[in-house]
């Protein structure tokens, strides 16, 4: 085993179910297997998670994957680098209505994007006031609703003020009618579902191209000086992914999750059973991640472009995503 830079380690998280290979990782002792001593810490918001790993109190952390090139433009008001070379999910979230809402102007699961973002949109300049929210500008999420309005009208989608809550307080927001909809990772949707709050009216690869989610990230900085830790670290996470995507029984990790506090609801072949499967099948995918792709990072650019109003050359465009996604000469 080749020296370890340091092997004392904060790793950084949100309770969302693509943190599950790191919560396995830890669980398994496949992160000290490596010689790593890591401290799991969960964040409250991706805010306090993107300013504790910038400033250095988070050696590594799961990461939206928006935050490496808003870092990198200075559009996250820190410009303080990041990278990653490891993909923990891709396009996994979903938009979700307030069950009120969806009567009210007639909205169902068998909507089709367009459709449900035309009713929405007609309500809106009628001046009913729907508010929904994202979990951070800088975030597919944001994206995904911004193009999601814009299948109706895309003036309005440029327009149109969105909220900021962190996911663990959608279901609360949503039960409170201080929103009546967002775009959120799993479990979060489902839990709103079940507890009668929302319906689920929309699949974000509906909306958007397959591209990176969440991502392991550190500072570029930090990279360039723990290489082999890095690797250690990413090492003991892929061997968690293989698992998720191979174990015959996810029985252990759904117990991991709910003594976690990222199930906190009761779900299994027996009760809820479709959204049971949908979650174990979400758990899988998290197993078979492809590589880190410069592309994703260039499309998530192009969408800070288009809402969030950035001005970048397409050149630079190209040299930010590569340093993203660890590929910069």
């Amino acid at each position: 085993m080749k020296t370890l830079e340091k092997t004392d380690i904060q790793l950084g998280y949100i309770p969302l179910l693509d943190c599950t290979a790191i919560l396995w990782a830890q669980k398994k002792g496949y992160f000290s297997a490596q010689g790593l001593n890591v401290t799991l810490v969960k964040e409250a918001s991706w805010a306090s998670l993107r300013d504790r790993l910038a400033f250095g109190i988070l050696d590594a952390a799961h990461c939206l994957s928006a935050m490496l090139p808003a870092a990198a433009t200075g559009d996250d008001q820190l410009g303080i680098p990041l990278q990653t070379s490891l993909v923990l999910s891709t396009n996994r979230a979903f938009i979700s209505l307030s069950q009120k809402l969806c009567h009210d102007l007639g909205i169902s699961a068998l909507d089709a994007p367009e459709s449900s973002a035309g009713k929405i949109a007609a309500a809106a300049k009628k001046g009913q006031k729907i508010q929904l929210a994202h979990v951070f500008k800088q975030s597919i999420h944001h994206y995904c609703l911004r193009e999601w309005l814009a299948l109706a009208d895309e003036e309005l989608a440029q327009t149109y003020p969105l909220s900021t809550l962190p996911p663990p307080y959608m279901v609360d927001a949503i039960s409170a009618q201080l929103v009546d909809g967002f775009c959120v990772g799993e479990p979060w949707n489902i839990q709103a579902q079940i507890e009668g709050y929302s319906h689920v009216i929309a699949d974000s690869k509906q909306i958007i191209p397959e591209v990176t989610d969440k991502v392991l990230a550190t500072t570029q900085e930090w990279a360039k000086q723990h290489p082999q830790t890095l690797t250690a670290i990413e090492t003991a996470i892929q061997l968690a992914q293989q698992d998720l995507n191979t174990l015959e029984s996810l029985d252990e990790i759904w117990q991991m999750l709910e003594c976690s506090e990222i199930i906190r609801f009761s779900c299994s072949s027996l009760v809820h059973v479709d959204e049971f499967y949908k979650i174990q099948h979400i758990i899988r995918s998290f197993g078979a991640q492809g590589a880190v792709k410069s592309s994703d990072f260039e499309w998530i650019m192009l969408q800070m472009c288009k809402w969030d109003h950035l001005k970048i050359e397409a050149a630079k465009i190209q040299e930010i995503a590569a340093h993203c996604a660890g590929q910069a000469n």
